[in-house]
């Protein structure tokens, strides 16, 4: 849905129009929108979900399209900025522009006045770094003990990945659902070759390694004095038949808050193939 200048009327009062129907268009999907989300946990909530999103990218599109045929206007010189403050915890990078040391005008010497601060948001893409482990070895003269500091340890044994990686893996996996071929696809752009296979590997093997943390969690939550639960449903590829069927993920959440109790709220997952009574 992407707007070609080329298709721009030209007349600046059919421009106009066109700019007038679009906000007007945004506006009923943002209702729609805000409507969809107060109806969402029905019992069609994933149909809900789906017909969310593609209205959100209708909204995208439709607000592309805007910023693209409006002209960008140069705020007043004293303008009061009405933006959201930029988060205090990211780094901050300054950059000095000093004038001339000079007057441009008559050449006589400047003196400080005050200054103008602004704030920019700049991204730095992620990159990859390796990090390499030097273990010299020392021998004893009189006795040729050899004496080497251990290696340190890995997440996954022998493994070639850090724990930073790992985490980005899942984390893209699981929340930003990124598929792993997709993900091997973006390494390359990097130069780095991680074939799929190889990241699967590493999934599997971090499940195992993460597996006492959710067997905690699980105890932590299923303490609790009550549990709210729930079932969501899922479609998994079927082995062998390439078709899919309908697993669930049970959801179990600890939060007695609202009661004035400080225990710490949580919530673990569970998955099961189907909905048979054996596994909530």
């Amino acid at each position: 849905m992407t707007l070609v200048t080329d298709s721009l009327p030209n007349d600046l009062q059919a421009l106009k129009t066109l700019v007038s129907a679009q906000r007007a268009e945004i506006e009923r999907l943002k209702m729609m929108i805000a409507k969809l989300r107060r109806t969402q946990f029905g019992r069609s909530s994933e149909q809900l979900d789906a017909m969310i999103d593609q209205l959100q990218l209708s909204l995208e599109e439709l607000q592309v399209s805007q910023a693209e045929m409006t002209t960008p206007v140069e705020p007043a010189p004293r303008a009061v900025s009405r933006r959201k403050p930029l988060p205090e915890h990211l780094p901050r990078e300054t950059h000095v522009h000093q004038p001339e040391s000079q007057c441009t005008g008559c050449g006589g010497k400047l003196r400080y006045l005050g200054e103008d601060v602004s704030e920019v948001l700049e991204y730095v893409p992620a990159r990859f770094k390796v990090i390499c482990h030097v273990r010299p070895k020392w021998v004893c003269r009189c006795c040729e003990h050899i004496a080497q500091v251990p290696a340190p340890s890995r997440p996954i044994a022998r493994g070639l990945a850090g724990p930073g990686l790992l985490a980005h893996v899942l984390v893209s996996k699981f929340v930003d659902h990124l598929p792993l071929y997709r993900q091997s696809e973006i390494y390359a752009r990097e130069g780095v070759e991680l074939e799929r296979s190889t990241l699967a590997d590493w999934v599997g093997q971090s499940s195992q390694l993460l597996r006492p943390l959710i067997n905690a969690l699980e105890h932590h939550v299923m303490s609790g004095h009550k549990v709210h639960a729930d079932d969501t449903p899922i479609g998994v590829l079927a082995p062998g038949n390439g078709k899919t069927k309908t697993a669930r993920l049970w959801t179990y959440v600890r939060d007695d808050r609202p009661a004035g109790d400080s225990t710490p709220a949580a919530v673990w997952f569970a998955y099961s193939s189907d909905r048979k009574g054996q596994h909530p």
